[in-house]
C-alpha cells in the first residue's frame, strides 16, 4: 500500500508522448535519499506545512535546517501541551458544574484520571522541550518528577486511606499542596519560557495566575470566589496557549539547532569548531 501511495505522488511528466508509456520504475526501488526526501514531505504535511527542509538557517555555530526528527519532536511537544491543556480544562469544569449534574459528577469522578493525563502530557512536553541551558531544563523536569512522586505518595498515604481522590483530597487539605506543586512549578516554568521567547501574552499572565492561585489555596487566604475567578482565568489562557502553537513555524519551536548540535559534540570537536569559527574574524582584525 505503501508503494502504490508514493507512486501516486510521483510528479507526471510535462508532455507525455502518445506512445504507450513503459512501465513505472517501483516506489520502493528509488535511491534512499528520495524515498527518505518523499518521507519528510509527508510529515511535513502532518505539521501543517510548518516546516521547510529545503530552507538553510544561519545558527550561532553554522548553518542547519529542519529534518524529519525535528519536525516530529515540535509535533509531539505540541501534542503533550494540547493533553495538558485539555484534561486540565475538562477537570476544571467541575468546579462550574453545580452538584448532581450527570457531567459535573462523572467529571468530578474522572478528576484523577484526568490529573494523571494532564501530568503525563506535561512530562512529554518537558521532555522534547529545547532550552539551550540544559540544567535549566533538567531543574524542569526535576520539577516535574517531584510532584509526580509527591501526588502518587499523597494519594497512597493520605487520600486512599480517607477512601477519597487525590484532586479532591488536595481541595479540603491545602497542605497537600506542597506535594503536589512542583508540577505546576514545572508548568509555570515552561509557560514562562514560552511568553518569554516568544512574547506570548497569554504565557506571561499563566507565569502569574498559576502561583498566585495555588499559593492563595495553599495560604487559605483566598476566598472561594476569587479562586474560581482565577481558575476560569487559568482555564481560558490555557486554552488559547495550547491552540496558538500549532500557529507557530516548526523552527520556532527548534530554536537554534546549532546549539544543540554544538554542545552534543565531544570536547575536542568543540574546541575545533570553535577555533574554525574564530579563523576568519582573526584575519579580519590582521
Amino acid at each position: 500500500m505503501a508503494t502504490a501511495v508514493l507512486l501516486r505522488l510521483a510528479p507526471l511528466p510535462p508532455h507525455p508522448s502518445p506512445r504507450a508509456p513503459s512501465s513505472p520504475r517501483p516506489a520502493l526501488l528509488l535511491p534512499l535519499g528520495r524515498q527518505r526526501s518523499r518521507a519528510a514531505g509527508a510529515i511535513r504535511a502532518a505539521g501543517d506545512g510548518l516546516a521547510d527542509q529545503t530552507t538553510v538557517y544561519t545558527g550561532v555555530y553554522g548553518p542547519w535546517s529542519v529534518d524529519v526528527a525535528d519536525v516530529r519532536e515540535v509535533l509531539l511537544y505540541r501534542a503533550g501541551l494540547v493533553t495538558a491543556a485539555a484534561s486540565f480544562l475538562v477537570a476544571s469544569s467541575g468546579a462550574f458544574l453545580p452538584a448532581g449534574n450527570p457531567t459535573g459528577d462523572a467529571v468530578r469522578q474522572g478528576a484523577d484520571l484526568l490529573y494523571a493525563a494532564g501530568a503525563a502530557g506535561l512530562g512529554l512536553s518537558l521532555v522534547l522541550i529545547h532550552i539551550y541551558v540544559t540544567p535549566i531544563k533538567r531543574f524542569l523536569q526535576a520539577l516535574w518528577a517531584l510532584g509526580v512522586l509527591g501526588s502518587v505518595g499523597t494519594y497512597a498515604l493520605a487520600a486512599q486511606p480517607l477512601d477519597e481522590g487525590l484532586v479532591r483530597y488536595v481541595l479540603e487539605h491545602p497542605g497537600a499542596m506542597w506535594f503536589v506543586g512542583p508540577t505546576f512549578a514545572a508548568l509555570t516554568g515552561l509557560v514562562f519560557k514560552e511568553g518569554l521567547c516568544y512574547g506570548k501574552l497569554e504565557a506571561g499572565i499563566l507565569t502569574f495566575v498559576i502561583p498566585i492561585l495555588l499559593l492563595g489555596h495553599l495560604s487559605g487566604l483566598m476566598d472561594d470566589g476569587a479562586k474560581l475567578g482565577l481558575l476560569g482565568v487559568w482555564m481560558a489562557l490555557f486554552t488559547v496557549f495550547a491552540a496558538r502553537k500549532f500557529q507557530q513555524p516548526i523552527k520556532d519551536d527548534i530554536g537554534d539547532k546549532s546549539v544543540f548540535m554544538f554542545n552534543a559534540l565531544p570536547e575536542e570537536e568543540k574546541k575545533a569548531l570553535l577555533q574554525k569559527l574564530e579563523a576568519p574574524t582573526e584575519q579580519k582584525l590582521e
